[in-house]
């Protein structure tokens, strides 16, 4: 029961972590935090500082003691932090986690389950960035306990958890939306209802898919202006201006030096990893099988990442699939002076 890495996407929120109660979330009741990881961690210790009564708890002994140091309480167990929590905020790897954690099957759910040991009509906040069809299911399974559920993935990466300037995709009913919303509000920046049951893990992969397909493209364009002879700065200059602008081109540039705060600055150290691109476009690729979309640039994009995350590209930001795309073509190398053979 391990929270889930840098989840991340096209947030553009800036600010910092709140200190003391915020739009009454201290208010909500103890809230259980199940899910300790690079994202879980902040977010849990947003709310203690925001002053809500927050049991965290995780498998990890090493997640568990940096949210410790972080300043979250600690539960012994997630049916301690659970028993007696007006909400049940989860933030873990992939769909089956989540699952085996509400209903206590397979790995990391415990004997009975959250769902079992929470008391009637707990709220469960599920941040996890899982597939639709586990989201719709985590919620049915919810409410046929006697809970309410919504979904509310996240985006903005680690350093949004840590500022608390997350932005919330959230799908539920309205009156639960209400009530999370001032936790979520201690958390993050923005908070969008999208609708229903499972409709905020539908934004997310539909956002993620177009940052993903839209990075490929402007990674594509800058190795085939290196070969053009055209130089970085004019190709951004031009693009950034025209029809070509984007999120992946002006925040998060491939190539060094025209957006200076881009991770191609630092030898494209995350930032988003491409293994979570990667993980992403695979869920949007399951949305698009299930619904019989005719997606062929999503689709691609996710064979793409899925191939280049399977090797050294993994934990090297997303935008490094230009190093991939300049491989596949030749070895071209480039400065950001200009292109070189």
């Amino acid at each position: 029961m391990t929270s889930e890495g840098a989840s991340g996407g096209v947030d553009g929120a800036v600010g910092s972590a709140r200190d003391g109660a915020v739009g009454g979330a201290a208010a909500t009741g103890p809230v259980a935090f199940i899910g300790l990881g690079h994202m879980g961690a902040p977010m849990a210790a947003n709310l203690a500082r925001a002053g809500v009564d927050v049991r965290g708890f995780d498998l990890s002994a090493e997640a568990v003691g940096h949210a410790h140091e972080a300043g979250v309480p600690i539960a012994a167990s997630a049916a301690e932090a659970v028993a007696g929590a007006r909400v049940v905020i989860t933030m873990l790897p992939v769909g089956r986690h989540v699952l085996s954690a509400y209903s206590g099957s397979g790995d990391g759910g415990g004997d009975a389950g959250l769902l079992a040991v929470a008391a009637p009509g707990t709220l469960f906040i599920e941040c996890s960035t899982i597939a639709v069809d586990d989201a719709r299911r985590a919620h049915d399974l919810a409410v046929a306990a006697g809970h309410r559920s919504i979904d509310a993935p996240v985006s903005g990466g680690v350093m949004g958890a840590e500022a608390a300037t997350l932005a919330f995709m959230v799908g539920g009913d309205d009156a639960d939306v209400a009530e999370a919303r001032p936790l979520l509000e201690a958390m993050g920046r923005r908070v969008v209802h999208c609708g229903g049951p499972g409709l905020g893990q539908a934004a997310k992969v539909c956002n993620n898919m177009i940052l993903g397909v839209s990075m490929i493209a402007v990674s594509e364009a800058f190795v085939l202006g290196e070969r053009l002879g055209l130089t970085h700065d004019s190709l951004f200059e031009v693009a950034a201006n025209a029809s070509g602008q984007c999120w992946a081109l002006t925040t998060n540039c491939p190539v060094p030096g025209p957006v200076p705060a881009s991770p191609a600055n630092r030898d494209y150290q995350p930032g988003f990893a491409s293994a979570l691109m990667a993980k992403d476009l695979d869920l949007a690729a399951q949305a698009i099988a299930s619904t019989g979309v005719h997606a062929e640039a999503g689709s691609l994009a996710a064979e793409i990442y899925k191939r280049f995350a399977a090797g050294d590209g993994a934990m090297r930001d997303f935008s490094a699939i230009i190093t991939d795309i300049r491989e596949r073509s030749g070895g071209v190398s480039a400065s950001p002076e200009g292109p070189t053979a």
